[in-house]
């Protein structure tokens, strides 16, 4: 593909790592809705998943590799300096070490287990996007983003909630979060469609590509 076809694609790399970060730093925070309680994440980091949708659908899995890797080493780079960061003796008539450490302060177990959930299932949801708009000859565009983020939002939610909260809490309260998550996630993804649909449509004229991963090695550890 030639740089005038794929002026957008970079763009669209940028926002999905700011939507990323954001996410890992807002976290922290649960929200209450009634009697719902929702961590500040599931407000944003479900759009990553479009955003997925979107890179594999229009660029094809290979572009979709390459977001994927940048938005990791991003987060890992976050957590590691938000660590040091906070490690480093704060100077005397510097009063906010404390709040400072609210926020940055990454426990390495939780960064561990997001890391890894983040490439399952960002991985997880770019293969099935790919191989479903294979399947349907391109048509049908809700069912490989509904269908994706379905098996994506899986695969993450159920490595994040085990590798954070396994062994710390019962086997009966994980399988409440990760239904809980699970369900709310798949949601959201179902209700942006038509959002999907638009920004899908709109680059596909403008950039004047649709990339059928026919030949495509899969492979999440190959650079092309």
């Amino acid at each position: 593909m030639s740089e005038r076809r794929l002026r957008y694609y970079d763009l669209l790399v940028h926002a999905f790592v700011a939507v990323l970060l954001i996410s890992n730093l807002v976290g922290q925070k649960i929200c209450a809705f009634g009697e719902f309680r929702v961590s500040g994440a599931q407000l944003l980091f479900p759009i990553t998943y479009i955003f997925g949708d979107i890179f594999t659908e229009v660029y094809g899995y290979s572009a979709s590799r390459r977001a994927i890797w940048i938005g990791f080493f991003a987060s890992a780079l976050l957590a590691a300096m938000g660590m040091i960061t906070v490690a480093l003796p704060p100077a005397p008539e510097w009063p906010n070490q404390q709040a400072f450490a609210t926020v940055f302060q990454f426990i390495p177990r939780l960064v561990a287990a997001s890391l890894i959930a983040f490439w399952a299932g960002e991985f997880a949801n770019a293969f099935v996007m790919a191989k479903l708009k294979i399947a349907t000859g391109g048509r049908r565009l809700w069912t490989r983003t509904i269908g994706s983020t379905a098996v994506g939002q899986l695969v993450d939610t159920v490595v994040l909630m085990v590798l954070a909260f396994g062994g710390s809490l019962s086997g009966e309260a994980i399988v409440r979060l990760i239904v809980s998550g699970y369900i709310g996630k798949v949601l959201y993804e179902a209700a942006a469609t038509p959002v999907t649909y638009l920004v899908v449509n709109l680059l596909k004229r403008t950039e004047g590509v649709d990339v059928f991963d026919r030949e495509t090695r899969f492979n999440p550890f190959r650079a092309t």
